[in-house]
């Protein structure tokens, strides 16, 4: 490991961390055997409750499960929480799962945690143990927003796949006689 400043190496071991679990998601979602194996401590168990064991095992079966069932599989982590403790970490990662079916459901949604222990061994940060907890999951239904709902979702704001997007106003400002509004459903 390279002697660095305290904080500079803390952040570089969370991004090391989270480098790992984008791995992970791009590893199952492109079916990389090699990748995904990459994620893990040879000696690593992974409970998914409908699975549990090493990491050899779990892409063996990982793998077969979304080749048979789903044509495409989307694997989206958000909040990430990590307790640092030297060569040992404690993460809660918050994913969620869009599969295309290849039967029933033509789309099925879940979300749930990763639950992680990683350790750093020969500088190399990696899962220990994982426990997948399913918070939930579902068949897309109705949207909950009318179109009058939906395009006052957007009055503030107009999305666009272009540079006209909000995401690049700099500095990013709102219109001030708007304070107050509320849309009344």
């Amino acid at each position: 490991m390279i002697d660095r400043d305290p904080m500079v190496q803390i952040l570089a071991d969370r991004v090391a961390i989270h480098d790992c679990l984008t791995r992970y998601c791009r590893a199952i979602d492109r079916l990389d055997r090699e990748l995904l194996l990459s994620v893990y401590h040879d000696d690593a168990i992974d409970d998914h409750g409908v699975f549990v064991g090493g990491p050899q095992a779990f892409a063996d079966w990982a793998l077969a499960y979304h080749s048979r069932a789903q044509y495409v599989t989307q694997h989206i982590i958000t909040n990430h929480s990590c307790d640092l403790d030297g060569d040992v970490a404690h993460t809660e990662t918050y994913y969620q799962l869009a599969a295309m079916n290849k039967q029933g459901a033509a789309l099925t949604l879940s979300g749930g945690r990763y639950i992680d222990r990683f350790e750093r061994r020969n500088g190399r940060w990696a899962i220990a143990v994982r426990k997948l907890v399913g918070d939930w999951a579902g068949v897309p239904g109705e949207a909950i927003l009318s179109p009058a709902g939906r395009a006052a979702l957007n009055s503030g704001a107009t999305p666009a796949r272009d540079k006209s997007d909000p995401s690049y106003d700099r500095p990013l400002t709102t219109n001030t006689s708007r304070i107050g509004y509320e849309y009344r459903w």
